[in-house]
């Protein structure tokens, strides 16, 4: 029998029109669409479903959407097949924002504190930085020893008669070979030269609006904190594999301060994969927009299975697979 952990995409899996099928066939997805909305004070929904796209993009609004999707299709799960993520998973996890969804799915946070966390936690990771300051990079082609080396070596500003440095960092270990770095803009296009003179295969910035995962979001961590202490996590249902440990949790308290931890902190996804892999993990089940993790599931771990339910046809599929 296959041994599944429940994934939770982070962003860039937003689309335009996510949601909307779910909400046209499901009552169980309309209600918590519907409870987002009104939790947010805002047709998070309807933007979800029919853009503009350069709102849905916007860091507040793209991860609460997120959360809402994955939870919708989830609930749709539980009301069609009488599914229970406590029987069917032995672990959660989820990238970066995915890790909030994680643990609304695991019942640690109510849909709607997950929402208003994630409402402001984007707000907060928005403001850290001014706009046009900070970037990001992907490099493909590389790990993270030589993605670290690269860091260091375009940290110091050239020229510089005090020897200073700025802020680039890894920010998500993604696995497959796939490293993104984070931090001042000037600071990621020296580490994009350093990368392509290593023979890096590709090195390119990545169109985000702030430089997510990195020191320089140090503000949004501390409003984050403020807020966690507000709303705490209760203890999950099924443990997380959390991004910052890479190892699996359940103290609510020890869950709190990786989640303030996260928002400055490497996303160590290949690790996170490897770990739920070394807990007996054989089978991976992604809830929510788009097929990212699944595809990285593929080059980190190709002796597990993977599937990915967002439609309603594929949610009809996991529900047979499961």
């Amino acid at each position: 029998m296959p041994v599944h952990a429940f994934i939770f995409p982070g962003q860039g899996s937003q689309a335009v029109g996510m949601g909307r099928d779910l909400a046209a066939a499901y009552s169980a997805a309309r209600a918590v669409f519907q409870e987002v909305d009104e939790i947010l004070k805002q047709k998070l929904s309807k933007l979800m479903f029919e853009g503009p796209g350069e709102e849905l993009i916007l860091t507040e609004n793209t991860q609460p959407a997120l959360m809402a999707h994955s939870m919708a299709v989830l609930r749709v799960l539980e009301a069609e097949g009488g599914f229970s993520l406590k029987n069917k998973a032995i672990v959660v996890a989820g990238h970066s924002l995915g890790e909030y969804t994680a643990l609304a799915a695991a019942g640690a946070f109510p849909i709607a504190t997950a929402a208003r966390l994630l409402k402001l936690r984007g707000q907060a990771m928005q403001k850290a930085v001014p706009p046009g300051e900070g970037a990001m990079a992907a490099l493909l082609g590389a790990d993270m020893a030589q993605a670290q080396a690269i860091c260091l070596e375009a940290a110091p500003i050239p020229d510089s008669p005090t020897g200073a440095r700025q802020v680039v960092e890894a920010a998500n270990d993604n696995g497959g070979g796939q490293v993104v770095i984070s931090g001042h803009r000037a600071a990621i296009e020296r580490a994009i030269e350093i990368a392509k003179g290593k023979g890096i295969r590709r090195a390119m910035l990545l169109p985000v609006s702030a430089p997510f995962h990195c020191a320089l979001m140090a503000p949004a961590a501390d409003a984050m904190a403020e807020a966690l202490e507000n709303a705490p996590p209760l203890p999950p249902i099924v443990p997380l594999v959390a991004n910052v440990s890479a190892a699996k949790e359940t103290d609510p308290d020890r869950i709190r301060d990786l989640l303030v931890k996260q928002v400055t902190a490497t996303v160590r996804w290949q690790e996170c994969v490897q770990t739920m892999v070394g807990l007996g993990v054989t089978s991976f089940v992604e809830l929510g927009a788009g097929k990212v993790l699944s595809g990285l599931i593929k080059r980190i771990a190709p002796d597990a299975t993977g599937i990915a339910a967002s439609t309603p046809a594929e949610i009809e599929a996991v529900l047979k697979t499961l």
